[in-house]
């Protein structure tokens, strides 16, 4: 990538950027799924803080943001494009408390714990509410591009709008019951030959996901 144009793309995005994005020849796209990121809940200021704690948790998972500290939140709104690959048998994991069978195969995770120390929100009920929507749409994208997944806990007390039901995960961190949060998490296993890349794009209130190999 021409390191001038490389700059401008982010600066001007506000995130990092796959070079597949300048050169789609790259990398091929198995499957892209889309929520709008504007309606979240039915009441107004309910879905503003998911939107904003769905936008932190991507800011940590792609490193604009490493504390609570960084938080910018104009920026965070911002346009954005960014990407977490997976080598072949590499294991994403939304949090780091993990089941035991995962404990040496993780490669990623969102770097975050959606706890007020991190910077999220609360609608009032919890901290971080919103987060399992991105979780929902990310689990969405995986299994339909046939990666090998495991979600331990269901959303079916809720309905996320934009999800089919049964991608919902519920999701959760407790720092005083690890077990407990690694049975609330999302595990994705890039069972494929080749790397398989997540990458997001946030524009015009939309946010979608989509999932490519490269050869």
């Amino acid at each position: 990538m021409n390191l001038i144009l490389g700059l401008f793309i982010i600066l001007n995005t506000g995130g990092l950027v796959s070079p597949d994005f300048l050169d789609p020849g790259r990398g091929t796209t198995i499957v892209s799924r889309t929520i709008s990121l504007e309606y979240r809940y039915p009441t107004e200021s309910v879905s503003k803080i998911f939107k904003e704690n769905i936008l932190l948790n991507l800011a940590y998972l792609d490193g604009r943001v490493d504390s609570s500290e960084d938080i910018n939140w104009d920026e965070i709104d911002n346009s954005f494009k960014s990407e977490f690959t997976l080598m072949p048998n590499e294991t994403f994991a939304y949090h780091d408390a993990v089941l035991p069978k995962y404990e040496d195969k993780i490669a990623i995770t969102t770097n975050a714990h959606f706890n007020s120390q991190d910077g999220f929100k609360s609608d009032g009920y919890l901290f971080g509410d919103g987060v399992c929507h991105l979780a929902s749409l990310i689990n969405w994208a995986a299994r339909d591009a046939d990666l090998e997944v495991e979600a331990p806990s269901n959303h079916d007390f809720a309905s996320i709008p934009e999800v089919p039901k049964e991608y919902g995960v519920a999701i959760y961190y407790n720092p005083n019951n690890k077990a407990t949060g690694a049975r609330e998490n999302l595990y994705i296993t890039n069972n494929k030959s080749v790397p398989v890349s997540f990458i997001f794009e946030y524009k015009d209130g939309k946010l979608s996901v989509s999932v490519t190999t490269k050869a």
